[in-house]
């Protein structure tokens, strides 16, 4: 549904009403087109230490303006603040930062691009783990960038968003994935999160569609969310396969036809629903997205025991029972990836939702137990958390309720169904796995839990 706030904070009166308020004025997010060819239209800055070079010899493949700040000028064009066009996009290595005092090279690097950045500009931090590094200077040091990347995204305006990604020994050559999807639009509804790359053998082969030759089921597929992600994996290749009760299967049909995919039409918490499953799948899948989910809000002291059950049964035990058949019976090929839909309420909270709560933090919780794992069959497995995000569901929440969702995060607006999308279609490629046992919130930033 639209959001009138946005239409009218952006309006020429309404900017004007808004400002003398002192109101935020968020603005509508650039979201990735069909027919964009590259992910930065614009210029991107690359700065800081020894990954510039690794960033740089990939830049070209982002955008054709690229410029050098505090690196070695030989890399790209000097920057210099106040000149030139705005910057779209920022890539800034703070790896080599081990001592407190070299932390002032985050303000020497950032303040003079802050008037100097573009609407929706996109801005990276690179960093070590600090769980990997020995010295406990040197690991504190690395810590304190969560802080600043943070703090620094609520900072941004104008639909800009920063994530910090800590890169893993051996993970360097892994960086194009996750610089092509945090330095474009789509992770326009992501902001102040923290990544942590691993290494990975696989690679995207073509960019234009990276997820060709592969086959992808998606369950609670026929609308809404589920259907988004379907329509985003086929635009990347994936031959879907989709899943939803035996209710939906006149819109699942309708989907899958129009996706050149194939629809299943199944009880997911059926006693023989894995047998089903299997026998849905006798050439195998490399991607699962456990989508399906349905919500049964009460106060715990309102709570039936049908209520709860029915939440657990389809959130948390579905895709434990429904994965763990996949991987047992091989029907899950290897170097296949598993993405499990969590939700801030399962990292926050949130009143009325005991059950659908603790069933989301199961899920994040099955991704961390599991990931070490199916490392060893080249398997990843993440969950996605979305905050509040524009569906049939939120556009019947009482006026306030809404507004609150809306607003409660850096961006000032609720996320699309396309953003959800978006992130399930990154960590489907095969370079993610790189990226596994993590919760991707999806949420722009929301103060819930951050």
């Amino acid at each position: 549904m639209s959001d009138r706030y946005i239409d009218f904070a952006n309006s020429s009166i309404g900017h004007r009403v808004v400002g003398a308020l002192g109101l935020p004025t968020p603005v509508r997010l650039e979201r990735w087109q069909a027919g964009r060819l590259r992910p930065i239209e614009g210029a991107l800055l690359i700065g800081g230490g020894p990954l510039t070079e690794k960033v740089s010899a990939l830049a070209n493949r982002l955008t054709d303006t690229i410029y050098s700040y505090g690196a070695d000028p030989t890399l790209a064009t000097a920057w210099i603040p106040g000149h030139g066009q705005k910057l779209k996009a920022v890539v800034y290595d703070a790896s080599d930062l081990v001592q407190v005092d070299q932390l002032k090279q985050l303000r020497e690097f950032f303040q003079p691009l802050m008037k100097n950045l573009d609407h929706h500009a996109h801005l990276v931090i690179l960093g070590r783990a600090p769980e990997t590094l020995s010295d406990p200077f040197a690991a504190s040091t690395q810590r304190a960038l969560e802080g600043f990347s943070r703090s620094l995204a609520k900072e941004l305006r104008s639909g800009g968003t920063l994530q910090l990604i800590y890169v893993g020994e051996g993970a360097e050559d892994q960086l194009e994935g996750p610089l092509r999807f945090f330095l474009s639009p789509k992770s326009a509804f992501i902001s102040g999160q923290v990544i942590r790359l691993k290494a990975c053998e696989a690679q995207v082969m073509d960019w234009s569609r990276p997820l060709s030759g592969r086959k992808a089921l998606v369950t609670g597929a026929a609308r809404g969310i589920g259907a988004s992600i379907a329509e985003t994996l086929a635009r990347d290749g994936a031959e879907v396969i989709l899943l939803d009760v035996p209710p939906a299967k006149n819109d699942l049909e309708a989907l899958a036809a129009r996706l050149g995919g194939r629809g299943i039409t199944l009880d997911i918490c059926a006693e023989d629903a894995a047998a089903q499953l299997i026998e849905h799948l006798p050439d195998g899948i490399d991607i699962v997205v456990h989508n399906a989910g349905i919500t049964r809000d009460k106060t715990l002291a309102n709570m039936t025991p049908e209520f709860w059950d029915a939440v657990l049964a389809v959130n948390l035990n579905a895709p434990q029972v429904l994965t763990k058949a996949l991987l047992d019976s091989g029907t899950l090929r290897d170097n296949g990836r598993v993405i499990l839909l969590a939700s801030i309420s399962g990292i926050a909270g949130n009143r009325g939702q005991t059950n659908y709560a603790a069933s989301k933090a199961g899920l994040i919780g099955l991704a961390q137990a599991w990931a070490p794992l199916l490392s060893e069959r080249g398997i990843s497995i993440n969950a996605v958390a979305p905050g509040f995000i524009e569906t049939q569901m939120t556009a019947h929440l009482p006026f306030g309720l809404r507004e609150a969702g809306r607003r409660m995060s850096s961006l000032g607006q609720g996320g699309l169904p396309q953003d959800v999308a978006e992130a399930v279609a990154w960590l489907a490629q095969p370079g993610t796995g790189a990226f596994t046992g993590q919760a991707l919130r999806i949420c722009g930033q929301s103060v819930l839990g951050a």
